[in-house]
Formats: C-alpha cells, sequence, structure tokens
C-alpha cells in the first residue's frame, strides 16, 4: 500500500494511492500517527482491499501533499551510514552506527519550500531512505525481528547546515539538522511488502544537474541491523522516523556549491516517488 495525508500544514488527512485512485479515509482513519499504527491501523487498511476501497470518496484533487506520518516522536538518523560518504567527509567508516536526532517540528511535505536559516552559508542536501516505525520495539533479539517493527518506507531529505553542525556545534552535530522545515519526508509511505529496501535506487539534483546517484546496498548498516540496534539503546516507538544516512555526492564533499535561495532541490528513490523543493530565505 502506499498511503499519504493531504491538506495544508496542521490540517492533513489521511488518504491511501489505490492503482489511479486517491482514495479519502479520513472518515474511518482519523490520521496515519502514533495511535494508528499502535492499534493496528495497517491491518485494518489493508484487510479493506480493493472492493472496500470503493466505499471511500475519491480525494479532491489539486490539494498539498504533506508528510505521510503524522508529527512522529521521534526523529533518529544514522550518520556516514555509506562508505563513500564518510570518505567525501573526511572520515573512516564507522564500526558502529552514527546516531544523531532531529526535533520532530523538522518534518516537512515533500514539494514544500525550506527555509534557508539566519546566517548560514553552508545549507546541504541529503536524500535519505527513511523507516517507520509501527509497533514498540526494545531490546529485539535479531535484526529479522526488527523487520516485523517496520511499517513501511519513505523517501527524506535529511537537510543540513554544516557550518553549525561541524564547526560551531559544540561537539555534537544537532545545531546543523534542528531548523524548520529541515526533513521534508514523502510523498507516500510504502508498505514493506511493496518495496526492496536492500538494493534501491537514490538519486538528488540541484537546478537539475545531478548530485547523488547510488543504492541502498552500499549501506554500511543495513535496515534490519540499524532497528536492531538502535533497540538496545532506546525504545522506538509506533510512528517513530529513522533516516538511515546518505550517500555521497552532497555539498560538503567540496565538489559542489551550497544552497542558495531559488535553488532547487529535486530527489528520488525508486518505488518511493519523488521530492522538489525551492530553498528560500528564513
Amino acid at each position: 500500500m502506499k498511503l499519504l495525508r493531504l491538506g495544508e500544514p496542521g490540517h492533513e488527512h489521511p488518504a491511501v494511492l489505490h492503482g489511479d485512485r486517491v482514495v479519502d479515509v479520513s472518515a474511518r482513519f482519523p490520521d496515519y500517527d502514533a495511535a494508528f499504527f499502535a492499534s493496528g491501523g495497517l491491518a485494518l487498511l489493508a484487510g479493506l482491499g480493493a472492493a472496500g476501497f470503493t466505499g471511500f470518496p475519491d480525494a479532491a484533487r489539486g490539494q498539498r501533499v504533506g508528510a505521510p506520518i503524522a508529527r512522529p516522536g521521534s526523529v533518529i538518523c544514522i550518520g556516514m551510514n555509506y562508505a563513500a560518504h564518510a570518505a567525501e567527509s573526511g572520515s573512516e567508516p564507522p564500526s558502529a552506527p552514527v546516531v544523531f536526532m532531529k526535533p520532530p517540528n523538522t518534518v516537512a511535505g515533500p514539494v514544500d519550500c525550506v527555509p534557508i536559516p539566519r546566517n548560514s552559508q553552508k545549507t546541504d542536501w541529503e536524500v535519505e531512505l527513511g523507516v517507520v516505525i509501527g509497533a514498540p520495539a526494545l531490546y529485539l533479539d535479531s535484526a529479522e525481528e526488527a523487520r516485523g517493527r517496520i511499517a513501511g518506507f519513505v523517501l527524506a531529505n535529511d537537510v543540513s547546515e554544516r557550518e553549525f553542525q561541524l564547526e560551531i556545534s559544540g561537539g555534537q552535530w544537532s545545531k546543523g539538522k534542528a531548523a524548520p522545515g529541515f526533513t521534508p519526508v514523502g510523498p507516500w509511505l510504502v508498505t514493506p511488502e511493496e518495496f526492496d529496501d536492500r538494493s534501491a535506487r537514490l538519486r538528488s539534483f540541484v537546478n537539475g544537474q545531478p548530485r547523488q546517484d547510488s543504492t541502498t546496498g552500499d549501506m554500511i548498516f543495513d535496515v534490519g541491523y540499524l532497528v536492531w540496534n538502535l533497540s538496545q539503546y532506546m525504545q522506538l516507538e509506533p510512528g517513530d522516523l529513522i533516516l538511515t544516512g546518505t550517500p555521497q555526492g552532497v555539498a560538503l564533499s567540496g565538489r559542489f556549491p551550497y544552497l542558495r535561495a531559488g535553488d532547487v532541490v529535486e530527489l528520488d528513490i525508486e518505488g518511493l516517488g519523488s521530492q522538489r523543493q525551492t530553498f528560500v530565505p528564513a
């Protein structure tokens, strides 16, 4: 299934992309939030089947596409999870997952404008595979068990301000990751049976020029391992979002200029759709 949310910020409602139809399911499901995932909402939605969706209206056309999940409790990110990106960052590949957090209020829609923070000189793009948690996960026994806690996958842009992150950080990355709109997500959440997270192609473009082009097969730590590993240190909750790292080809490499107002970033992951953001002054 492909789940999406439509409407203006703060007033999105849930829908399903079913064939050529965008079906409004808000009469049955209030939102794709923690309560939806915790209560088995995905199974109920899947149980409707093709015939069940005939009883729901089509969504109104022309609506804004929001993030496909409501504001998550946590946005948990993995740094330097592609060896080539670690190298372009001047680092050795990590021996254990590098973990940092982004505020939930950074989550935005896939085509929303992204504000460049005040005093920013080094705003950067990062195409990433996102994982949405569907059930509580703590002290899981294996990567296989961890995969059973995954509700679905999303395309995300882990926007970063590199000076804030690395030069005036005080030793942590949060300053460069926390600005409003710094986590565009969507357009859809795709459930695990319809997406192969082991070999999906990720790409990014700036003003139409190619930047990143890799596959999730180049990850150092794969999705199942990451969910298992994180569960040894924190309790993952339904609706939480994990960003699994970005491949090489970002401005931090020194090969490309950082973003300026008016720049357009486009991203896609095979099977998860595409995004397009215009960067604007804060």
